[in-house]
């Protein structure tokens, strides 16, 4: 499955910093991925819906770490180049803020 399009809508907020859609194989659209802004640095967030208890689960996720890192990796880095041409500066993302978005998005 190759990504064929992401796009990126900037947020002017303390933690979620954008929106991203993604489209494979230029047949499939994930929307409303978010990049949040962490403890630790920035990651992405599958989609996701409330439950009735309060907690949030994710309505679609990678099956495997492999996947996951081609997402963040190619999310973050259109994140980078839209931040570029707005005037923004790039955040660095680090393996330290890669391992602790699988950790946020597991307790969500």
């Amino acid at each position: 499955m190759k990504i064929t399009e992401v796009r990126i809508h900037l947020m002017n907020e303390e933690r979620l910093k954008a929106f991203a859609s993604i489209t494979f194989d230029d047949s499939f659209v994930v929307r409303n991925m978010k990049i949040v802004k962490g403890n630790k640095g920035i990651f992405l967030c599958m989609p996701s819906r409330k439950l009735a208890n309060g907690t949030h689960k994710d309505m679609v996720h990678p099956i495997n770490q492999e996947f996951r890192q081609y997402l963040e990796d190619n999310v973050l880095k259109a994140y980078e180049e839209d931040l570029a041409k707005n005037g923004g500066e790039a955040v660095q993302v680090s393996e330290e803020a890669k391992e602790a978005a699988e950790e946020e998005t597991v307790a969500e």
